[in-house]
């Protein structure tokens, strides 16, 4: 049987269909499937290395998320209760479709690999499922990247994964109080989930935590946030569960924690997801009666000019959007191109470095001698080469973006896409080929002699033979000596520099093969970027347009309308705008917002 609450979510959806707002109307739909799944879904969040991903650990005394200065968390992670541990991961169906509300596929993998394989491209979360009984009840715990960086490229996905939340773990560090960028993201968060609980990790690093505590205490009540504050430590939370040591369990704040889950969370899943339908049904609401007013203001006859300046306004607003709209188009494309011929030159001039130490280092040494760790550090050094070149693509990408965004009317935060990454960014084209080294064996080495010999044998002994000594003498044997020794070093210093251009024809060869494979690798990532920051401006203009111009039509519509038929449309309007006044309260009644909509 569904929820009580959803009929006042239905109500709200009409009333979306009603006023012609799809998409209003489809978010409240997600919204409305969300509420008939079991699930408990509770969002953790906050900025970078702040032990998010421990905290999940200890709640679960599982090592689930890996922690760690060297890694990090890319992708939603969600972490449900299992019979037998397993893990997954989902990713985009199409490798060129856009990257949100694409088909996806599920792809088991085995639970130690699941992080480390989370980076691949076009991987949208992981799943991972092991028993525990916290999580029996259907509560899903969910592991997200840092948003502390407003550039990020994974904020995007976080904020996706938000609307499907019903509770959220804020997590801010006991190092320092609440940052303004941590305030900033708080309240953003509670406008899509009311349900808000902050935890302070780390209270074993710092002898002071509870002063921080108490400032960040007063600081959320200064700032109107009612939002409950829950000080921990994960490392002593682990330690006392591998010890078995209650008292330092206690210590940890743990039992307090899950007491909170449980009792907040948990067995307050109805009440948690009234607030949560409030919120976005109250959201969707403030949005239809906000031009119905307008518009009803601009019908009254007493304020005309009003009315025609408020036409004016709506239509230079809308000429202001086309303009930008093609601005910054313009910028898009103008400054992608020059990245990508940019990051090309970077990776050629990156190439032809290393190619010339390898001229240098043969141009003396030998290829016969120490191949291995030649053919190891060419492979570094492209290795290098490739990371390096990949992420100075990535930091002029975010550039590019803050750019176009200035030339935009309204700033949006995190538009690099996450999955822009080739899977095999550091596997090479084609392996190095190792060149033919032509032996020169002691047979070789005495035939090479015994020719060079015969011409030092017979010249001196000709000569010696005009003094009466026989043709084979001391003399002659001696100059034989020298001119066989003498062709055995002219031998081996030909076939040095034959082996010497071989490797360099094998080197320039391999370097030549990575270079194709990884410039395309670079122009693909440098395209998917630039659909990606394309599309995202699109919607962003479509909408802004949308609302302008439904702003224009009313406001025009109030200039050419008659007064009869003004007032029939006052009368309607105003109906229309009680209805959805008295909606809005029935809504505030499930534990929405407290603010007041007035007709």
């Amino acid at each position: 049987m569904a929820p009580p609450w959803l009929d006042v979510l239905d109500e709200t959806i009409g009333a979306c269909v009603t006023h012609r707002r799809p998409d209003l109307e489809a978010r409240l739909r997600e919204k409305r499937a969300q509420q008939l799944d079991p699930k408990l879904r509770v969002l953790v969040v906050g900025e970078s290395k702040q032990g998010k991903s421990q905290l999940v650990n200890a709640l679960l005394n599982a090592p689930v998320c890996a922690v760690g200065d060297d890694i990090t968390t890319t992708v939603p992670t969600f972490v449900q209760h299992a019979d037998t541990p397993s893990a997954a991961l989902v990713r985009n169906a199409s490798a060129r479709g856009s990257i949100f509300h694409t088909p996806t596929e599920r792809i088991a993998v085995p639970i130690e690999q699941v992080t480390k394989q989370a980076t691949a491209q076009h991987v949208v979360r992981a799943e991972i499922g092991i028993p525990r009984a916290l999580l029996d009840s259907g509560l899903v715990l969910i592991d997200t990247p840092g948003v502390g960086d407003t550039r990020s490229a994974h904020t995007a996905s976080t904020f996706a994964t938000l609307m499907q939340a019903d509770a959220v773990l804020l997590v801010s560090d006991a190092t320092g109080e609440l940052t303004s960028a941590e305030m900033t993201l708080l309240k953003k968060v509670m406008e899509a989930c009311p349900n808000v609980t902050v935890v302070v990790t780390k209270i074993d690093l710092v002898p002071a935590w509870r002063t921080v505590v108490e400032r960040n205490r007063a600081l959320l009540a200064r700032a109107g946030v009612r939002a409950k504050l829950i000080p921990v430590s994960s490392a002593l939370r682990l330690r006392a569960a591998k010890t078995g040591d209650q008292r330092l369990n206690t210590e940890s704040g743990f039992p307090e924690l899950l007491a909170c889950v449980q009792r907040d969370i948990v067995a307050s899943a109805d009440l948690l997801a009234r607030r949560a339908v409030a919120v976005v049904a109250s959201s969707a609401l403030t949005q239809l009666v906000t031009p119905l007013r307008e518009e009803l203001t601009a019908h009254d006859s007493s304020r005309t000019v009003a009315t025609i300046s408020t036409l004016q306004e709506a239509q230079r607003r809308v000429d202001e959007l086309r303009r930008r709209s093609a601005r910054w188009q313009n910028v898009l494309n103008d400054e992608m191109a020059d990245l990508i011929s940019d990051v090309e030159y970077d990776l050629r001039d990156r190439t032809r470095k290393i190619l010339r130490e390898v001229d240098k280092t043969y141009d003396e040494a030998d290829p016969a001698i120490g191949w291995d760790k030649f053919e190891q550090w060419l492979e570094d050094n492209l290795n290098e080469a490739a990371t390096t070149n990949f992420a100075w693509l990535m930091e002029r990408a975010e550039w590019v973006a803050a750019k176009v965004a200035k030339n935009f009317p309204v700033y949006r935060e995190d538009l690099i896409p996450g999955s822009v990454l080739p899977d095999d960014l550091l596997e090479p084209a084609s392996k190095l080929e190792k060149p033919k080294i032509e032996p020169f064996s002691v047979p070789q080495k005495l035939f090479t002699g015994l020719r060079g010999s015969y011409g030092g044998v017979l010249m001196f002994g000709l000569v010696t033979s005009l003094a009466g000594m026989p043709l084979i003498n001391v003399i002659s044997l001696g100059a034989g000596a020298l001119f066989g020794g003498k062709s055995i070093l002219d031998e081996s210093d030909q076939r040095l520099k034959r082996r010497q251009a071989a490797a360099k024809a094998a080197a320039q060869r391999h370097v030549d093969d990575f270079f194709m494979k990884f410039s395309k690798d670079v122009r693909d990532s440098g395209r998917h970027i630039q659909r990606s920051l394309r599309n995202h401006f699109s919607t962003l203009a479509e909408e802004l347009q949308e609302t302008l111009l439904e702003s224009a039509r009313s406001a025009k519509r109030a200039v050419q309308d008659d007064q009869t038929e003004r007032e029939r449309r006052m009368r309607e309007g105003r109906k229309e705008l009680d209805k959805l006044v008295t909606l809005y309260k029935r809504v505030q009644a499930l534990g929405g917002p407290t603010m007041e909509l007035s007709a």
